[in-house]
């Protein structure tokens, strides 16, 4: 296996970087694939919930599909908890800066933000502001991400629920994820919460 031989950027050569850049388009062609390993690592996670964090992520995405959401707003349902085992109190964020350079400025800010919206059916249970939400109100995502608290994540905690595989968005997380970074679909805006 060759390595390139420079210890720092200003050692190195332009073949130094056309053999990195061809390394990293392999790498990257393998991003579904380590997604898709992400979310299956959510499995078997007890946290007390009727149904581990990977089917309450595939139940999510199912009710968004089946709903009629788009194959970008799919994939966001479905990896919206993704950041949960390295950051569990902020976990939005985590999922949104993974799907920013794919996806639309307001389906990454619902992802950013998911946690304040569905904290309304919980919030007021541990002494927090159920309403938290209404902060956000005037944003040009609030009413996506209140739909997608309200319709989609908030009820993906049933063990009875006819669940999709994984395999039944294998091509929408293809779709989004091979698009190229930072392209039209973001329009050049970031995330603000």
């Amino acid at each position: 296996m060759m390595i390139v031989k420079f210890r720092s950027f200003d050692e190195s050569t332009a073949e130094d970087w056309t053999y990195l850049a061809e390394k990293f388009s392999a790498f990257e062609q393998k991003t579904v694939t380590r997604v898709v390993e992400a979310l299956k690592s959510l499995a078997g996670h007890d946290l007390g919930y009727p149904v581990d964090r990977y089917v309450h992520s595939l139940q999510t995405a199912t009710l968004a599909l089946r709903s009629g959401a788009d194959d970008e707003t799919t994939v966001c349902a479905l990896v919206h908890d993704i950041g949960d085992p390295m950051a569990p109190n902020n976990h939005g964020l985590v999922a949104a800066a993974m799907v920013a350079p794919y996806v639309s400025a307001e389906n990454t800010w619902m992802v950013q933000n998911h946690e304040a919206f569905q904290a309304y059916y919980y919030a007021q249970h541990l002494g927090g502001d159920r309403f938290a939400r209404e902060a956000f109100r005037g944003h040009p995502a609030f009413e996506r991400t209140a739909m997608f608290s309200d319709n989609w994540d908030q009820k993906a905690f049933d063990p009875g629920y006819d669940t999709l595989p994984i395999e039944a968005f294998l091509p929408a997380l293809n779709a989004i994820f091979r698009r190229p970074v930072w392209g039209e679909h973001t329009r050049g805006e970031t995330a603000k919460p």
